[in-house]
């Protein structure tokens, strides 16, 4: 669940012992693609709530990777800044002295390799980086496809996708596709595993976020008429966004105004739950082998129960949240990140995608938290897509899913959101 909540060291441990009572293919697997889109019902809108309550200076780009050392210029204007990896469209421009990287320790290189650089053009950025795979980045630009519908208008924006626990580069890479089918500039933010096992409060991961945070500032000073929108996943993506926000804050509270939407994608639980907490690592752990990974398709489905090892696993991850939150340290740094989350947000729309089939963030937590948005004036909007899983909203319903997002970003987040 939320990286930025606390976890220690020990929590290593546990998990080792969780994982021995469990017999499942613990290997990730890859995937599954879309299906084709289908038409639109009037039940499948009928979940879907509406609740209605703003030319900077372009330098062609030097497609830079980390493992490589030769540069592409870009067919498109796009703003002035260094990266780790390009992404146009379907196309990924790699080297082919790409090597494998051997410990998590070289990541904050890697960010540092994405500076958005203040100079007039890009600055080519080689990091002692070596064994390395295009799929272990932490965090990707993705430029607009150079046949976009609407690019004008869409570039100004950068859409920063925030992942949930567990996710990949390349599970975001759907919903960066689409949006950058569409205009928009991407970034794809994740964790590894292995820094949220291993969290400590102002530790490495906080790290990542502090200069993703300190980058999009530099960018956003950089690029007059700029603006950024939020698509979070999970508690985790949601999390992250506070901690985000609290950073912007504290740099320059003007950086808020120019949030001009946040999506909201599975979550969120508004509260330290430990069996929250406990659905979330184990969904991450058993991926689609967990009962999290099932939706609401029959009557057997509702009544589905999860296996003796996945109930062995969540007593035990449990216990553990339940110690683990009430730490003091923990404690306190959530609480902050949740204060920000429920009255310090930016005055900007929301989206909140949900479903009644979610077996790790409960759909009540999710409409209970859109109420108290409302209360305090926030323009929302909601769909509850009621038989679809955890994360899993898109894959299953593309059409209605893109269909959203697409009245959210017209209505709310390229123009001012009217009353209906």
């Amino acid at each position: 669940m939320g990286s930025l909540s606390g976890i220690q060291r020990p929590v290593v441990a546990a998990s080792a012992v969780a994982l021995a009572s469990v017999s499942t293919d613990l290997r990730e697997k890859v995937w599954p693609s879309a299906p084709s889109d289908s038409c639109l019902s009037s039940e499948q809108l009928s979940g879907c709530k509406l609740d209605f309550t703003s030319d900077p200076k372009w330098a062609r780009v030097s497609d830079i990777s980390v493992y490589k050392s030769c540069v592409t210029k870009s067919p498109i204007p796009v703003p002035s800044f260094r990266f780790p990896m390009i992404h146009v469209g379907n196309n990924c421009l790699l080297n082919n002295k790409a090597s494998n990287v051997a410990s998590f320790s070289a990541l904050l290189n890697v960010y540092q390799s994405a500076e958005l650089a203040k100079a007039p053009r890009p600055i080519d950025y080689a990091p002692s980086v070596s064994n390395r795979t295009s799929t272990d980045a932490v965090y990707r630009w993705h430029l607009p496809q150079p046949n976009a519908v609407d690019l004008s208008e869409n570039s100004k924006m950068v859409v920063v996708l925030l992942g949930w626990l567990g996710a990949k580069q390349k599970h975001l890479k759907k919903y960066a596709d689409w949006y950058t089918s569409k205009g928009f500039h991407v970034i794809t933010f994740t964790f590894p595993m292995s820094e949220v096992l291993s969290y400590q409060v102002g530790g490495k991961a906080e790290e990542h976020v502090d200069l993703l945070v300190n980058h999009l500032a530099e960018w956003l000073e950089d690029e007059c008429g700029k603006n950024l929108v939020f698509h979070t996943f999970s508690n985790t993506g949601w999390l992250v966004y506070g901690a985000m926000l609290e950073k912007f804050q504290r740099q320059d509270a003007n950086l808020m105004d120019r949030i001009k939407g946040c999506i909201v994608d599975s979550a969120p639980v508004a509260a330290p739950d430990p069996q929250v907490w406990a659905s979330g690592f184990s969904a991450a752990i058993l991926k689609k082998n967990s009962i999290a990974a099932k939706g609401y398709r029959n009557t057997d489905d509702i009544a589905a129960k999860p296996a003796m090892s996945e109930t062995a696993l969540l007593m035990v991850l449990e216990k553990f949240f339940d110690v683990i939150l009430n730490l003091p340290t923990v404690s306190r740094r959530l609480s902050d990140v949740l204060v920000q989350l429920k009255s310090g947000q930016p005055s900007c729309p929301q989206l909140y995608i949900y479903s009644s089939a979610d077996k790790v963030i409960p759909a009540g937590s999710v409409e209970s938290f859109i109420e108290a948005q409302q209360r305090t004036g926030r323009v929302v909007r909601s769909c509850n897509f009621k038989s679809t899983p955890h994360v899993d909203h898109f894959r299953h319903e593309p059409e209605l899913y893109t269909t959203h997002l697409s009245q959210f970003l017209r209505d709310c987040v390229r123009g001012s959101c009217t009353h209906n």
